[in-house]
């Protein structure tokens, strides 16, 4: 009996020193600051047109104004494709027209999850379909899309999904084994460019995205709407210190050879409703002038060189609408 009592004493202090080992590696000391940051832009037509807001309008205001240089297009599967097999590329053609006229680099968003609420835009035909349906016709869908713009100079990269691995958002199914098949088409159809796999950066550790992807892309998100029920929750600030990303993208380079990039931080309110539905005092306790530049110091410090801002809609919706264009002009400084 004491011999065994002594082994469990000794499995609980080494258990206790590796988690201690592991809350230094991950949570101390700092990063190496890195001077060439990429500062980039998320663009949704579709949020643009939830806010009311002429897209072109904005669209042209990120590459003329802003000087934004990077954009990823969240373009939705159930906008595109709206009637079965009959493919609607006008808005997207014009995206991608002004993106080579104007030298912008593009990271494009195949599949079912493009992003934005409720993440998964799934065309109304396709809804009622069996799941080995819908999947057929992603891929045919996947396919259109890769054809029609792979010899675009602008596209640098395709991103398939967003976020294929988190279950987050109003989704049918999450299936890594299509997951794969997805990327093994893209890049059946165009070995020209690097595929993106995007993954949460606050839930999440990043190896199933990594095995799959050619580059990891990761969420960074500060300060969100903790949902408990739907008339319940409150405000939760991240805890993570800027040098957990870094730790984590080493640990990517060293075991998996691939690169991390964060292409989705921060920098629009996270409310309990759509935040066009809620006052702008609501609004400010998840983003601010403040709270923006405190995420941009944040993101410096987590040594990653690559960032997309989320939010870009917002920012003209503010300046616009309600005559505060101080975080778009604060963002003009970073272009």
């Amino acid at each position: 009996m004491k011999k065994i009592i002594k082994i469990c004493i000794l499995v609980a202090v080494i258990i206790i020193i590796a988690s201690f080992a592991a809350f230094l590696y991950f949570f101390a000391g700092s990063a190496p600051r890195e001077e060439n940051i990429i500062w980039g832009i998320d663009f949704s037509q579709m949020q643009a047109e939830n806010l009311k807001l002429d897209w072109k309008k904005i669209y042209l205001a990120i590459i003329n104004d802003l000087g934004a240089k990077n954009i990823k297009l969240h373009n939705q599967w159930d906008w595109i494709e709206g009637k079965k097999d009959k493919y609607y590329f006008a808005d997207t053609d014009w995206q991608i027209n002004q993106a080579e006229q104007s030298g912008v680099n593009i990271i494009y968003v195949l599949g079912m999850k493009s992003g934005r609420w409720p993440e998964c835009h799934i065309p109304a035909w396709a809804v009622n379909l069996t799941k080995q349906q819908q999947q057929d016709k992603i891929l045919k869908y996947i396919t259109e899309v890769v054809k029609r713009y792979k010899k675009s100079n602008s596209i640098i990269y395709w991103q398939v999904e967003n976020e294929p691995l988190f279950d987050f958002g109003e989704c049918p199914w999450y299936d890594k084994d299509f997951l794969k098949k997805e990327v093994e088409l893209v890049k059946l159809l165009d070995n020209s460019r690097q595929i993106i796999i995007s993954d949460s950066g606050e839930q999440s550790n990043w190896f199933e995205a990594a095995k799959i992807s050619d580059i990891v892309g990761i969420t960074m998100y500060r300060k969100v709407w903790a949902h408990i029920t739907d008339e319940f929750g409150f405000n939760l600030n991240s805890f993570l210190s800027p040098v957990t990303y870094w730790r984590k993208a080493l640990l990517i380079k060293k075991i998996f050879g691939k690169k991390v990039i964060c292409i989705e931080l921060q920098a629009e309110p996270w409310a309990s409703e759509p935040f066009y539905d809620v006052p702008l005092e609501e609004q400010a306790k998840t983003m601010s002038l403040e709270l923006f530049k405190k995420n941009v110091e944040y993101a410096k410090a987590t040594g990653l060189d690559t960032f997309y801002f989320w939010g870009v809609e917002w920012w003209y919706w503010m300046k616009t609408v309600q005559n505060q264009p101080q975080i778009w002009n604060e963002a003009k400084k970073l272009f």
